[in-house]
């Protein structure tokens, strides 16, 4: 189910950051209330592959992303303690020890559940013994959520487990909204920041796809 254009839900989740203080985060009160978007990136398991490269790269990031006033935000279906543990485990031994950003603990499921990412089929429930039976890991796929000021979601995707994410395309993309929200163009394929926008008008592409074939 497509989310794009909706609220993001209104839920508090456990989350922990680097100083093993657990707490709830509320994802979008974090956007209507501080003004801020939100980048929300979804990781199947702590102590894994793919994983903590992810974690590492936008940590990398995280500067750039709060120049643009965006807030980052990991996830997992992993408790607060294995968050805690993960992040005390040095860089090169596979942890992610020196992400300064909040990672949820969603280890109910509650969250991950109503955005439809879990990796889970043939649900069976038992009429007899009221147990309800699932195949797959019940993890997260790796999913992103763009959410703008309001709260709204203005980006998803959703990459199988093996595949990593492209740090550099959500600037790009936060960047493309944000010049949506402050100059009232589109931005056509392959936009970056200092490129030609268009007015989403017939004369505004035919001047752009004039120029651009130039």
């Amino acid at each position: 189910m497509a989310l794009v254009g909706k609220k993001f839900p209104n839920l508090s989740v456990n989350a922990m950051d680097e100083m093993g203080d657990t707490f709830k985060i509320n994802v979008l009160e974090e956007a209507q209330k501080n003004n801020k978007k939100v980048l929300l990136f979804w990781y199947p398991k702590d102590f894994t592959f793919v994983c903590p490269t992810e974690l590492h790269a936008f940590q990398e990031a995280l500067g750039e992303f709060e120049k643009r006033n965006v807030k980052v935000i990991g996830a997992s279906c992993d408790t607060a303690e294995v968050h805690f543990a993960w992040l005390n485990t040095a860089k090169d031994n596979g942890g992610i020890e020196g992400v300064t950003y909040p990672i949820l603990a969603d280890s109910n499921r509650n969250l991950s559940s109503q955005l439809g990412i879990l990796d889970i089929s043939n649900e069976q429930y038992d009429e007899e013994t009221g147990a309800v039976t699932v195949e797959g890991d019940n993890v997260t796929y790796r999913a992103t959520y763009l959410i703008d000021e309001e709260g709204t979601i203005f980006h998803e995707s959703v990459n199988h487990m093996p595949l990593g994410r492209n740090v550099k395309e959500f600037m790009r993309l936060i960047d493309a909204y944000s010049h949506v929200q402050e100059k009232g163009e589109v931005c056509p394929a392959n936009w970056e920041e200092g490129k030609e926008a268009m007015h989403a008008n017939r004369e505004g592409v035919a001047s752009y796809l004039s120029t651009s074939a130039n």
